[in-house]
């Protein structure tokens, strides 16, 4: 199948179907190619995921990195002919065992990672923040490395996001959803 036209609504069939080594994500149906990752944004990814990994090696809860298929049904909605919104965020960790599938999770995660791009910047920050807090992501973090801040949002008892927490390279990060997890971002930036 060729690669998607931009002015289309689009399906997760229609996602499954393109070329594998093609880097897609449908928001309410609408494409979005990924750029291919700078080094430093695989060292952060990296650094990150292993201090969530080291940390959840004996517990209930998993993290993924991507490329790993997080798709957020409407209702009811049946995963190829009708899911319209499927993403691969760098970072996902996933507690509720029923969401996780062969093909990655189906339903928020509990915690999703981002780590921007100057082209990605814009889709983290407002279409995949609006998402994420839509469908119930706990907690979103937003990793800007050109300035080394990372901010973080939890949601609120309004479902609603609520004033970002800001960290910079000298700080550790406690993981809300989470009571006895730091995550020291001197290794990560």
């Amino acid at each position: 199948m060729p690669l998607p036209k931009e002015d289309k609504i689009y399906t997760y069939a229609d996602y499954l179907a393109w070329p594998e080594n093609e880097r897609i994500e449908l928001i309410y149906g609408r494409v979005y190619l990924m750029t291919s990752p700078s080094r430093t944004h695989q060292k952060i990814l990296g650094q990150l995921f292993y201090q969530f990994f080291d940390y959840l090696k004996d517990k209930s809860c998993e993290v993924y990195m991507s490329p790993f298929d997080v798709r957020f049904p409407d209702g009811d909605e049946k995963d190829e002919k009708e899911i319209k919104t499927v993403v691969q965020p760098d970072i996902v960790v996933v507690c509720d065992e029923s969401k996780l599938d062969e093909k990655g999770c189906k339903g928020a995660p509990d915690l999703i990672v981002e780590i921007t791009s100057p082209s990605t910047a814009q889709k983290d920050k407002l279409h995949k923040f609006n998402l994420y807090e839509k469908y119930g992501v706990k907690e979103y973090w937003i990793v800007e490395p050109e300035s080394k801040i990372l901010s973080v949002f939890v949601i609120q008892e309004d479902k609603r996001y609520g004033r970002p927490e800001l960290y910079t390279q000298d700080d550790k990060v406690r993981v809300s959803i989470f009571e006895d997890l730091e995550i020291d971002l001197k290794f990560v930036f």
